[in-house]
């Protein structure tokens, strides 16, 4: 019999008022915390997880930050001086990308049920950026980034056997490692019942972007969220988590990445050479990127995982035609993607066969380069070098022992 931890006490002050009761963040993330070690009883941790949502704070930037650090802290180890040699050997800075770790994520739960787009674009940044891609099977969608890369054809990933032992191997052959939520946050396995019989979403669909179990070694990462009142509390959560660089996006249609369709709202992350980080909020068009506007219902095929594969598959071949609107919708927020990392503010480029090394300087919206990123995101398609960095990931994953 497990012994449960008694929380009443919090509970009590968390409803209905808790800035009266003075509840804090910390305190939050302390009960949060006897979850990922079964130290709470399923009656309680509902209870927690409702008290948080009908008051609001489990939308609370200083929340969200302590609870994903507490997250962070309960993920699986990894022997982190390993990781850093074997990503050492494959750091290629430029620009003002110095070469480490990035992420790209959505909160999902948006309901418009548009393609893979951040899990396509992780893979076509991979071709410049070294990437650790944290992600997990749909849970509002049919087709989740898990689902996707695990039918991919011909040969699936298999995203189990990517473990805090196998990760520095995976980097041996590839910029790219996904970094499946199951295996390395194995706490979360004894919340699962309880948020599937409370019908709404609840804090921790919220920290699964903030909670890259590699956390410090992340040097850049986009998130993307469903309303756009999360995007100014996404961004403070990171800069008080410590991020130095971040890009949050929330289309205007309340979707959780850059919108194909019209506007998308962004909240970017800048250091200033003090050191000091602050949030400019700016909005982008696809205009902005050269490309013209695409209505969601093209780019949303509402797809089983094998049907999406098979478009992943054949944008990644370049077989799609130039202005096809998925592959349209992939290349703009690969290419803010690009932008977030540094990476476009290179004055000289030498991805490879195919560059023809003419920087494209045009600044838009928040001083970004988003024409350039198009460029990169488009040459690592039609250079190969996508496929490429896909093909090694899926070999290597199933190289690794079951």
């Amino acid at each position: 019999m497990t012994d449960f931890q008694d929380i009443r006490p919090l509970l009590q002050r968390l409803w209905p008022d808790p800035a009266k009761e003075n509840v804090t963040a910390y305190e939050i993330a302390g009960a949060l915390s006897l979850i990922f070690t079964n130290q709470l009883s399923p009656v309680q941790t509902g209870s927690l997880l409702t008290a948080l949502h009908f008051t609001g704070w489990d939308r609370r930037a200083d929340v969200l930050a302590e609870a994903s650090a507490a997250m962070r802290r309960h993920a699986a180890k990894i022997d982190s001086s390993r990781l850093e040699s074997a990503i050492a050997k494959r750091r290629r800075p430029e620009g003002k990308y110095g070469g480490g770790l990035c992420d790209i994520v959505g909160t999902g739960g948006d309901s418009h049920n548009t393609f893979n787009i951040s899990t396509t674009s992780s893979i076509l940044a991979s071709s410049l950026l070294l990437l650790a891609k944290h992600g997990n099977r749909a849970s509002t969608s049919k087709s989740g980034s898990a689902d996707l890369l695990m039918s991919m054809q011909p040969k699936p990933a298999q995203l189990g056997r990517i473990t805090p032992d196998t990760i520095s191997t995976v980097y041996g052959e590839t910029n790219y490692a996904f970094l499946f939520a199951p295996v390395f946050h194995p706490g979360m396995k004894y919340v699962a019942s309880v948020r599937k019989e409370l019908g709404w979403r609840t804090i921790f669909n919220l920290l699964g972007p903030l909670s890259n179990p590699l956390g410090d070694a992340v040097e850049a990462r986009m998130l993307g969220v469903a309303r756009d009142d999360l995007g100014p509390v996404f961004a403070e959560a990171l800069r008080i988590a410590g991020a130095r660089k971040g890009l949050v996006v929330c289309g205007k249609e309340q979707l959780d990445e850059v919108s194909c369709a019209g506007p998308t709202l962004c909240w970017q992350l800048v250091e200033h050479a003090s050191g000091s980080v602050d949030v400019e909020h700016f909005t982008l068009e696809p205009a902005d990127f050269g490309l013209g506007a695409h209505p969601l219902g093209t780019v949303s095929p509402g797809r089983e995982p094998h049907e999406n594969a098979e478009i992943l598959r054949r944008l990644l071949q370049n077989e799609l035609p130039p202005d096809d609107p998925i592959l349209e919708f992939v290349l703009i927020n690969t290419a803010a993607f690009l932008v977030a990392s540094g990476i476009c503010e290179a004055d000289a480029s030498s991805m490879g066969p195919g560059d023809d090394g003419q920087v494209i300087r045009e600044r838009g919206p928040g001083g970004g380069r988003w024409k350039e990123g198009v460029r990169r995101a488009r040459w690592t398609i039609q250079s190969g070098e996508a496929w490429k960095q896909w093909n090694a990931f899926a070999e290597v994953t199933n190289s690794l022992p079951a």
